[in-house]
C-alpha cells in the first residue's frame, strides 16, 4: 500500500527585506499550560503585509474542547466549557488554522507556545512542519526592553504599553493577536535602525537567539 506524505506547510522566501514577506501573527488560548495535553479552546490572527497590519484579514475561530479546561486557564481567558459546546471541534477547524500559516512567517508573543499548541491542527489539517517564526517576546530582549535571565517571559500588555501603544482585549485570542501584531511592527522597526536593509531571515534569527527556551 502506498503510504500518502502529508504536504508541508510552506515556507516564504526570507533572503528578501523584511517588509517583502507576509507574516501571520497568531495567539491561542488553550484548556490549560501543559504543552503536550492541553489543546486550544480560541485562536485569532491577522495578517501583516508590506509592513502594515491588515486589519480585514482578521480570523477569529472558537474551538469546542476534548478535554476540561483547567481553572487556572478559565481564570485567565474566561472562557468555559458551555461557553464552548456549540463551537466546531478542533478536527473541523485544523485545516483554517493550518492555512493561516501556509506560505507566512509565524509571529507570536512567546512563540515556542504557540508553535507547540499548533502542531496538533496542522496534524490534523494533513500537513506537517512548522513555519518560520518570529517571537515578539525574544524581540523585546534582543532590544533591551526588555531583561535577559529571568526565566520568564515578559507580558503583551506590558511591552505594548512600554513601546507607547495600546491593548485590544486583553486574554482573548484575535485581541491578543492584534496587540502582538503592532508590537512586532514597533519592535521590527527599532531592529532595522540598527540592521538597515534587515531581512526577514534576520529577524528569525534574532528571534531564535533571544528566545526563552
Amino acid at each position: 500500500m502506498t503510504r500518502l506524505l502529508r504536504p508541508p506547510l510552506r515556507v516564504p522566501d526570507l533572503d528578501v527585506p523584511w517588509r517583502e514577506v507576509d507574516y501571520r501573527v497568531v495567539d491561542v488560548e488553550t484548556t490549560g499550560l501543559d504543552l503536550r495535553r492541553d489543546t486550544v479552546v480560541s485562536f485569532g490572527s491577522v495578517l501583516v503585509r508590506d509592513g502594515r497590519l491588515r486589519w480585514s484579514s482578521r480570523v477569529s475561530v472558537d474551538v469546542k474542547p476534548d478535554r476540561p479546561i483547567r481553572v487556572d486557564a478559565m481564570t485567565v481567558h474566561g472562557l468555559r466549557q458551555e461557553d464552548l459546546d456549540a463551537a466546531p471541534g478542533l478536527a473541523d477547524v485544523a485545516g483554517t488554522i493550518a492555512a493561516q500559516l501556509d506560505g507566512c512567517v509565524l509571529v507570536a508573543h512567546a512563540a515556542w507556545v504557540e508553535l507547540a499548541f499548533l502542531r496538533a491542527p496542522v496534524r490534523l489539517a494533513g500537513r506537517r512542519g512548522k513555519p518560520a517564526a518570529v517571537d515578539t517576546a525574544a524581540l523585546l530582549r534582543a532590544t533591551d526592553l526588555a531583561p535577559s535571565g529571568t526565566g520568564y517571559e515578559p507580558d503583551i500588555e506590558w511591552a505594548a504599553a512600554t513601546l507607547g501603544l495600546g491593548a485590544h482585549t486583553p486574554h482573548q485570542a484575535l485581541g491578543d493577536a492584534l496587540t502582538t501584531a503592532e508590537v512586532f511592527l514597533a519592535l521590527a522597526a527599532r531592529v532595522e535602525q540598527d540592521q538597515p536593509g534587515l531581512t526577514a531571515r534576520s529577524l528569525v534569527k534574532i528571534s531564535d537567539a533571544h528566545t526563552l527556551t
